[in-house]
């Protein structure tokens, strides 16, 4: 199988969980299952895989009141604050004396080889 070349930012779907994701990527960041067969030689072509952004939150339902629902919501902005990107990533709710801790991340990798 020949190696394909990517341009940056280059999306596709992941034929296991059917998130959209880099085509560049190698393991599918959500379902974390590995997507090519040239996977170990891809791995070894990675310079820097960094998080830049990481953060965690945990929330509690409110001692008043009765259930409390939530709804996770990231959205993705460019340098001039247009929304590019909203999604409903979760939905649920909290009875009492449930927590639910929440970790949103951003991962950016580089490597040799990519060229559009």
């Amino acid at each position: 199988m020949t190696e394909s070349f990517f341009s940056p930012g280059e999306s596709r779907t992941c034929p296991h969980c059917k998130a959209t994701i880099l085509k560049s990527a190698v393991v599918c960041p959500a379902c974390q299952h590995f997507l090519r067969f040239d996977a170990v030689r891809a791995s070894r072509q990675a310079q820097a895989v960094s998080c830049p952004l990481r953060v965690e939150g945990t929330i509690r339902r409110p001692i008043e009141g009765g259930l409390c629902e939530y709804s996770v919501v990231v959205a993705v902005q460019n340098d001039r604050g247009e929304v590019i990107s909203r999604r409903v990533v979760g939905v649920g709710a909290l009875h009492p004396e449930e927590v639910r801790t929440f970790v949103v991340s951003v991962e950016v990798t580089t490597s040799e080889n990519r060229s559009g």
